[in-house]
């Protein structure tokens, strides 16, 4: 309800009234509001954002989202938005980002977030240095306990970032951790190191950082630290730092249990060289395809010529050619666009196709009865009974279940084809799909029509 308040608030002359209420809601509300419009209204309810909520909205968006609209948005606002993103979500920004876009982001930034930037795209993509943060607490392993929940009041980390205090020695090695919790309960005359836990829980900053999930899970932790290759303490992973790797790794695994993993990552490979990739790559593997298309326009006309003594003997029949070619189209269309939907989203399974074939069979032979009597009644009454022949409708209404179910069957079959055979289904499957059900659905119509009229 509020999504279609705030869409509708969104007009020139409502543009206050929409500041004013866009303002007054949570930003993980006003996320998920903002992620349900219009891309070009979301950039202006974004603009209507007070600074501090905007940069709040900003770090609720996943990367990919805030590379959307940093793409549709100017310079003086990005950046404002760019600088208070923590270093490690800063870095997973600009991975999503055009490399162009990014080189030139790093340089307006300043000198102190550009260096934080710099240490992490230092590592390798998939390491734990990657993808670590540079805000965290250390203190020396001589520090009492009260000293440092000092350090804990007074420092300006987030609560979730001071939930484990680090203990390093005098040439920051790691020693290991303190709850925060613990330290309420202690002596405050203690020295830390007595309270020491996970002296030997750390992850090296060139580890794979599926392994820090796998540390954080196992050892229950909030964080754990990142040493660098001789032990000194360079940063922390926090469970928020791995939480897309965790469903990342959650959605492989599924798909690898599904035996569509490398379907998908091939998928992703083609869609990404066909929008992002070379312009000469997209017209040949799209014209190569379309080829199909054009020898089957010739084949289709090679029908028609065929049966030229049946639309001589009922010019009609003509009528009715784009309904049959055009309707087995759209079906076909629909097909395929929701198997590639159902494929991305996991609900097809490749190595058990026969039920969803069989599914879209039944589906396209239910729509072909409907379709096609109605199309069969309309003509009739439409046409009469051109040249004594009532019989037209009857041809117009067997035709179209024909081109339905065909096309239903098509758009279904042929792109799990071509996966299997490894083609990119998206420009392929439509040009065999439009060339094979115009051919056979024609031959139908005019081989029925030529029957009723008696003509071989």
């Amino acid at each position: 309800m509020r999504q279609n308040v705030l869409r509708d608030l969104l007009q020139p002359f409502s543009l206050e009234a929409a500041k004013k209420q866009a303002n007054q809601i949570a930003p993980a509300e006003l996320v998920q509001l903002l992620m349900g419009i219009e891309p070009q209204k979301r950039i202006l309810a974004f603009r209507l954002l007070e600074k501090n909520k905007a940069i709040a909205v900003f770090e609720y968006l996943r990367s990919e989202e805030q590379a959307d609209l940093i793409r549709a948005m100017e310079s003086p606002e990005v950046i404002q938005l760019v600088e208070a993103l923590d270093p490690d979500d800063r870095v997973r920004l600009f991975e999503e980002l055009p490399a162009k876009v990014t080189k030139r982001l790093i340089a307006t930034l300043s000198p102190e977030a550009r260096e934080s930037v710099n240490v992490l795209l230092g590592y390798p993509e998939r390491t734990a240095g990657r993808i670590m943060s540079l805000r965290y607490l250390a203190v020396r392993d001589s520090t009492t306990v009260a000293a440092t929940l000092a350090s804990v009041r007074e420092s300006d980390l987030r609560d979730n970032e001071l939930v484990m205090v680090f203990v390093v020695n005098r040439d920051r090695f790691y020693q290991g951790f303190v709850r925060t919790v613990r330290l309420i309960k202690a002596d405050p005359d203690l020295p830390i190191a007595a309270l020491l836990e996970g002296t030997g829980t750390a992850v090296l900053a060139s580890d794979r950082d599926l392994y820090a999930v796998r540390l954080l899970k196992d050892n229950d932790l909030p964080a754990v630290p990142v040493v660098d290759s001789e032990g000194r303490l360079v940063g922390d992973i926090t469970f928020d730092d791995v939480i897309d790797l965790v469903e990342e790794e959650a959605t492989d695994a599924a798909l690898a249990q599904a035996g569509v993993g490398n379907l998908l990552s091939r998928d992703k490979v083609w869609s990404e060289r066909l929008v992002r990739g070379s312009s000469w790559y997209a017209i040949r593997l799209r014209i190569l395809f379309l080829l199909v298309t054009l020898i089957g326009g010739m084949l289709v006309g090679g029908v028609i010529e065929r049966f030229e003594e049946v639309l001589e003997a009922v010019v009609a029949a003509a009528i009715f050619i784009p309904l049959v070619m055009d309707m087995g189209g759209n079906v076909g269309t629909q097909s395929t666009t929701i198997f590639a939907r159902g494929l991305a989203w996991n609900h097809i399974n490749v190595n058990r196709f026969l039920p969803y074939l069989f599914r879209e069979i039944r589906i396209g032979v239910v729509m072909g009865l409907i379709l096609g009597l109605a199309a069969g009644i309309i003509s009739y009454v439409w046409q009469g009974a051109p040249n004594g022949i009532p019989q037209l409708g009857i041809a117009v209404g067997i035709a179209l279940f024909c081109v339905v179910t065909l096309g239903a069957m098509l758009g279904a079959i042929l792109p799990w084809i071509m996966l299997k055979f490894g083609f990119d289904h998206a420009p392929g499957a439509d040009p065999f799909i439009t060339t094979i059900k115009d051919f056979t659905g024609l031959w139908i119509y005019f081989t029925l029509v030529g029957m009723l009229i008696g003509i071989e």
